[in-house]
């Protein structure tokens, strides 16, 4: 639902980066004093923000529409967590090198078919117990990079920045088309740098002991499959936008089914619990409330970059996308490219002839100038079914003008890629790292710290990366 922005105060953003170092800080510097009263501080922090936006502003429409988004959350990552907690994957053999760069791989390939955060969840309690005798941090970073962030930027369904630009209009299948060279040099070099990472782990463990703790050669066991049905249903319901809370009422009712009928040996091999969901939700309640006036400044303020070059809309939208939520992130950036990007009198001349002609306007492109005709081939192509039902929309033609445009759609594809690896950079950039991460202290794996995360494994491993598709892609 959209509603009218108001203009915060710059420095109601206070709160918001208080938050971050508290969750940055906080384990470090008082670990136990943390774990007490991190939901105190989340909504001591959230509150100020609240009452700011309730009391001094009067933007009730804007604390609703933030309650509504996190309770959209909510649902669909504690849904995925729930239904993923019944389904119990034994991975043949032993997790060498080779097998988990593999596995990596695959990870990246169904975070397209069912979302970063469905996959995370469903693949990292495997992850772990096929890594068992010698997890370390770098298993799990590497899986946050490679599953949960940058594996999902080839379909809508993948991450939820692609899906609100498939919601506005971009073609399904075009984020595939044009990302898939971003993705396969993104992914590979990561997964190139875990391989090496974890061949010289795999050397420091005794033979004895990878030999004693591995999985036996010949098992490879799905149990529970019957919650891939309860999975289906959430994934289904990730598209349904009316009636409100439906959605969320499907998502939760699935997961109650699944963990109804799923029998306690399953829920305990993968040692099930609820504190990775309670954690997770009150650190989130407190980020969703505190970020309100930061991502209000941005939508506010982002068309003033104008056109400074597809580098810029990446690094721009990335960076921001590592510490705020990269869907309004993303959107707040398209907004911008629309605004400083779109021609509109090319577009009344395009709606214009599509008024006088139909269908038929689309079947004489070279008798147009080369921007018309290039915006008519990506209607014919990518809107063709509703051009000649008639109800073409002018979204619909300025988005056609922007990825018919061959120096205007690396644009969309910037920010696209940039909201989806970006989120890599830290524990909060998306909705599943957090998850992985609490998931995986859960069951004694040590991970990295707030900061030591950025500094051991984002600036080392992940900007190399960023730095390398910057320059093959968005560079001009």
């Amino acid at each position: 639902m959209a509603t009218e922005l108001v203009q915060p105060n710059p420095a109601m953003i206070v709160p918001f980066v208080l938050l971050l170092c508290a969750i940055a800080l906080g384990p470090l510097a008082a670990g136990q004093f943390w774990q007490r009263h991190y939901g105190k501080v989340a909504f001591g922090l959230g509150a100020i923000t609240l009452w700011y936006y309730l009391g001094v502003l009067h933007a009730h429409h804007r604390v609703l529409d933030v309650a509504h988004e996190y309770i959209s959350f909510i649902a669909l990552i504690g849904s995925l967590f729930v239904v993923s907690g019944g389904i119990h994957i034994v991975v043949k053999g032993e997790a060498t090198p080779r097998a988990n760069t593999v596995y990596l791989a695959i990870g990246a390939v169904v975070a397209n078919l069912l979302g970063t955060t469905g996959a995370s969840m469903l693949l990292i309690r495997p992850w772990i117990r096929m890594n068992k005798y010698r997890i370390t941090a770098h298993h799990i970073v590497f899986f946050i990079f490679i599953v949960s962030n940058t594996g999902g930027c080839l379909t809508p369904i993948g991450d939820p920045p692609l899906f609100l630009g498939y919601l506005k209009g971009i073609p399904f299948w075009w984020v595939a088309e044009h990302c898939w060279p971003m993705w396969a040099v993104g992914v590979g070099m990561l997964l190139a740098i875990f391989y090496v990472i974890d061949l010289l782990n795999y050397k420091r463990a005794p033979r004895q002991v990878r030999a004693e703790h591995a999985e036996p050669p010949d098992q490879w066991r799905i149990e529970g499959l019957w919650n891939l049905a309860f999975l289906g249903v959430i994934l289904g319901a990730v598209f349904i936008e009316h009636p409100p809370f439906l959605r969320e009422a499907l998502m939760l009712g699935a997961a109650a089914a699944s963990y109804l009928s799923t029998g306690k040996r399953i829920h305990e091999a993968n040692r099930f619990n609820f504190h990775p969901i309670k954690e997770v939700a009150v650190l989130f309640a407190g980020i969703f409330a505190t970020m309100i006036p930061a991502l209000d400044w941005l939508q506010l303020n982002a068309g003033r970059a104008g056109l400074s070059g597809p580098g810029f809309f990446f690094w721009s939208c990335g960076l921001l996308s590592s510490v705020l939520d990269n869907a309004p992130t993303y959107l707040s950036f398209l907004s911008a490219v629309f605004g400083a990007a779109v021609d509109q009198g090319a577009i009344e001349q395009v709606w214009q002839l599509i008024q006088a002609q139909g269908a038929a306007t689309a079947n004489a492109l070279g008798q147009y100038p080369e921007h018309m005709a290039g915006t008519l081939a990506a209607i014919k192509t990518y809107y063709g079914g509703a051009l000649a039902a008639g109800n073409l929309t002018r979204t619909q033609i300025e988005l056609a003008y922007l990825i018919g445009n061959s120096q205007l759609k690396n644009y969309i594809l910037a920010i696209s890629v940039g909201a989806v690896f970006f989120g890599a950079n830290t524990y909060i950039g998306n909705g599943p790292n957090f998850m992985v991460k609490s998931i995986a202290e859960h069951q004694r794996v040590n991970t990295p710290t707030f900061i030591g995360y950025v500094v051991k494994y984002t600036l080392p491993f992940m900007l190399p990366v960023l730095i390398v598709v910057w320059l093959l892609f968005f560079r001009g």
